[in-house]
């Protein structure tokens, strides 16, 4: 199967930045899996909880007419910070699916 691996990054702050994150700061999910966070950065628990969820889907080809498909921002919940990530597509990558969780 065919999956994708992703690079959430910070494209904005609207608000105050409360949490210590920085328009560029990033992480990536890689083999399907594995958070990486480049050494000596951080991203913020509850930003990273509200992208979670769409995280496993925009690691797979979607119908083109889904709005997950064409949407690529999310935003963090905190309404002070008005923070929002970019989810973008780095890698595709042929993995099978009995090593999938």
């Amino acid at each position: 199967m065919e999956i994708y691996d992703l690079r959430v990054t910070v494209e904005r702050i609207e608000g105050r930045s409360v949490c210590g994150l920085q328009v560029g700061d990033f992480f990536e999910v890689t083999e399907s899996s594995r958070l990486r966070i480049p050494a000596g950065r951080h991203f913020c628990i509850y930003a990273l909880q509200s992208i979670l969820p769409l995280l496993p889907a925009k690691q797979r080809r979607l119908p083109d007419e889904d709005w997950l498909e064409q949407e690529t921002f999310a935003a963090c919940p905190d309404a002070e910070e008005r923070l929002i990530m970019r989810i973008e597509r780095i890698g595709e990558r042929t993995m099978r699916a009995s090593d999938l969780t």
